[in-house]
């Protein structure tokens, strides 16, 4: 068998091998030659980015508003839930729980880190926020002003002794009136609140639950009165409580008994009330006002 008859064509078969060589040198030159990148998919490349960036700001835009608000607030006035939700850790609220419960006050935001002993970039966050009195304020204090600063032993209250102080559970709108910032619809609330419960108030600590009272107020209406006679209840141990018990406290319904003992469950037992803070729907701002109803025992 001859090879020559392998390369022996017709003219029709010349024709077309000759077509297909010039479509691949064609086609090979198109490639070479030609851009096929497409405007219009960079158009929309472009497009597509400028999108994403509306997205990301739309998010930031939702995460801003979901953050919890956080409005200017005297220091001095701090709580274990309110030092929590700033940030600050344990050791520091009880550094600043501890100097005022010597009837000593923060009055300004170095003092506030020298007493709590917070880092400079956490004070840098809070300090905006802090709102003083104007007589702390104030440039040119009053004949009658005392700088706590220099003389730690006075403040501008005159604290009273608890012999001194008025029972809270028996006081009088009158006597209520007579605290700089309580007029006849605030010492009203106080009352209304008080008579809601057989006894009256268990703790100061309640004054808090009491609308129109500001913790400057409160912290007045605690230098004039105290729960001398409070009202005796039976507090629940925390660790045993079954969810009926659990739902008698105030604040507390089904679901967060039930979100409470799952907790207890998983943690093999509260140690502390402050894990309460963790469980899950749980109303931390009342979590001084709960408190008063339960017991580790």
């Amino acid at each position: 068998m001859s090879f020559k008859s392998h390369f022996r064509f017709s003219n029709s078969q010349r024709n077309g091998v000759f077509l297909l060589a010039m479509f691949i040198v064609v086609f090979q030159c198109i490639y070479a030659f030609v851009d096929f990148s497409s405007e219009e998919l960079q158009a929309d490349a472009k497009a597509l980015q400028k999108f994403r960036q509306q997205v990301d700001s739309l998010k930031r835009e939702a995460a801003d508003k979901n953050k919890p608000k956080v409005y200017p607030f005297n220091p001095n006035y701090i709580t274990d839930f309110k030092g929590y939700t700033l940030g600050m850790s344990t050791d520091e609220i009880d550094r600043l729980l501890e100097f005022r419960e010597k009837d000593q006050w923060i009055n300004s935001a170095k003092q506030f880190q020298e007493v709590t002993k917070v880092s400079d970039s956490l004070l840098d966050a809070l300090a905006p926020l802090f709102n003083f009195p104007e007589w702390v304020t104030n440039s040119k204090p009053k004949s009658n002003w005392v700088d706590y600063s220099k003389n730690p032993s006075q403040n501008s209250f005159r604290a009273k002794t608890n012999d001194q102080k008025i029972d809270l559970n028996t006081a009088t709108a009158q006597d209520l009136q007579k605290v700089n910032g309580i007029g006849e619809k605030l010492s009203d609330n106080i009352i209304k609140y008080r008579n809601k419960f057989k006894g009256g108030f268990i703790s100061e600590i309640q004054l808090q639950d009491i609308y129109g009272l500001s913790p400057e107020v409160i912290e007045r209406v605690k230098n004039d009165f105290a729960v001398k006679t409070p009202r005796a209840i039976e507090k629940i141990n925390l660790n045993t409580a079954t969810k009926d018990q659990l739902v008698t406290v105030q604040y507390i319904d089904y679901e967060i008994a039930h979100y409470i003992i799952e907790q207890r469950t998983l943690r093999d037992g509260y140690k502390s009330f402050d894990e309460l803070l963790k469980v899950k729907n749980f109303p931390v701002q009342k979590f001084d006002i709960i408190k008063l109803y339960l017991t580790l025992n």
